[in-house]
Order: C-alpha cells, then sequence, then structure tokens
C-alpha cells in the first residue's frame, strides 16, 4: 500500500509546526481552488470556501485518523445503530382519523423566492466581478463593507467628487447588467 505523501506533513502540524501547515498549503490549495471554482460562481466566492476548508483542516486534524490520504478527505463508511427511531413528525400534528390537525405551511414559494434571490446574488456577484477596479472598490466599500463616502475616500485616497461618480457609474453598470439578465425597467 502506498504510503500518504502528506503524512509525515500531517503529524508534524498535530506537533505544532506551522510550516507543515505552509507546506500543505502550497501543496493542494491550486488544486482545491480549481474545484471549488466548478460550485460556485466566482473566484473571490472560490477562495472563500477554500479558505473555510483549511480552517476546517485545522480544526478536524485532531479526528483525521489516517485512514484515508489527507488528499482524497475521503471518510470511512461507518454505519450507526438506529435503536428506537423517533416519528419523523410530531404525532401530536395528526387528529384522531390520522389527518394533519394543522397543515405544514407552503414552502414552495419560500423556496422559490430564495432560489430566485441566490440567482440574482450570483449574478450580481459577477458583474461586480466584472466592474473596472476603481468602480468595483468603491461599489464593495459602500454598499457590501457599508463605509461612508468619508471613508471610502480616506481608503482609496480620492476626492469625494471621484468617489462619487464611480460609485454612480458603478452602480449604474449593476443595474445595467441585472436589468439585461432578469428584465425589468
Amino acid at each position: 500500500m502506498d504510503q500518504d505523501p502528506d503524512a509525515d506533513l500531517l503529524g508534524r502540524l498535530r506537533a505544532g509546526d506551522e510550516q507543515a501547515f505552509v507546506i500543505l498549503v502550497r501543496r493542494h490549495h491550486a488544486a482545491m481552488l480549481r474545484l471549488a471554482c466548478g460550485y460556485v460562481p466566482s473566484v473571490a466566492v472560490a477562495e472563500e470556501v477554500v479558505q473555510d476548508t483549511w480552517l476546517g483542516v485545522l480544526r478536524g486534524l485532531g479526528g483525521f485518523e489516517g485512514r484515508s490520504s489527507f488528499r482524497t478527505g475521503a471518510r470511512e463508511r461507518r454505519s450507526v445503530p438506529v435503536g428506537d427511531p423517533e416519528p419523523a413528525v410530531d404525532p401530536s400534528r395528526f387528529d384522531g382519523t390520522g389527518h394533519w390537525a394543522a397543515p405544514p405551511e407552503r414552502w414552495v414559494e419560500e423556496a422559490d423566492r430564495r432560489l430566485d434571490a441566490a440567482k440574482l446574488a450570483g449574478r450580481l456577484r459577477s458583474a461586480i466581478d466584472d466592474l473596472p477596479d476603481r468602480q468595483r472598490e468603491v461599489v464593495t466599500l459602500r454598499d457590501i463593507e457599508g463605509l461612508s463616502s468619508e471613508e471610502v475616500c480616506s481608503v482609496l485616497e480620492i476626492s469625494e467628487g471621484n468617489q462619487r461618480v464611480l460609485l454612480h457609474r458603478g452602480r449604474s453598470r449593476l443595474r445595467q447588467a441585472l436589468e439585461t439578465e432578469f428584465g425589468g425597467a
């Protein structure tokens, strides 16, 4: 059986060797980022996913038993005895005839709204990524990070007038991108 090339690094990491973590990140970060990019709408979101994954690695290191390689992250299949399972739905939700005493609320409309919001959010992230650099910076700082115009001017070292123009142009481009994608006036 082939030795996991990362086994030594994992041992060192468990012992508190920060350099081992640096090596693991160098070795696997690019592949993890490529994988994440296949599932999320932008590289920025993929970077966040990979960063969260690395945090998960650090938090779960103590529970990693080495039965799989670090690279695959495969988990051993385990069966857990169920015992006496609880009912899926609280029996008090039914009347004496077995019908709903209080029917479940409809969630389909809410799910549709959430899917629409997720689609809108994904398109908006993409449109923000497509903005010229300075417009993207101003829109992000003002509308996402919540900075005041004075704070944005200070951070980016631009005039108040320049900040207003960049913000207006950035928001206008975003509005146009969303109208093109989703329609509306």
